[in-house]
């Protein structure tokens, strides 16, 4: 499940912690603001403890600052992927859980699934809209992820 703003976490809080709370939802993505939302906080490193209790894996993006992931105790710290340029952040966040699922979905660590959707998301960014012109396969391979 992905929280996808600050306004729907907002308007469907109680919802989305009863689907976390519950195990309905296995995995959470979020970035840093709309996790502060979630938890009505101003401090990410409390809104990460309580993500850490209501759900299995959460993977938290933080823009430049990279992303990080949480399972239990276990905590991953994934530094962002460097670019050449900012361009258009339009489906970054959709490319970061692209990439961290497909690693996911092939028994890969927290950290190659988060070091892949930063790849994903880092490639996204450079270019106008939503959809990556680069073969994301190939990429990865060159990046030595795959």
């Amino acid at each position: 499940m992905t929280l996808s703003d600050p306004f729907c976490v907002d308007r469907y809080r109680d919802e989305f912690l009863e689907l976390m709370r519950s195990g309905t939802v296995d995995i959470v993505f979020a970035n840093r603001h709309e996790i502060k939302s979630l938890y009505q906080t101003a401090s990410f490193e409390e809104a990460l403890a309580a993500i850490r209790k209501d759900c299995k894996i959460a993977a938290v993006t933080r823009s430049e600052k990279g992303s990080v992931i949480v399972r239990g105790d276990e905590t991953v710290i994934i530094e962002a992927t460097a670019i050449k340029e900012l361009v258009d952040t339009t489906g970054a966040g959709d490319l970061y859980a692209a990439g961290f699922l497909y690693g996911y979905t092939t028994g890969r660590s927290l950290k190659e699934c988060g070091d892949l959707g930063s790849l994903a998301a880092g490639l996204m960014i450079q270019q106008i809209g939503p959809r990556p012109r680069q073969n994301l396969r190939r990429e990865a391979e060159q990046a030595g992820l795959l």
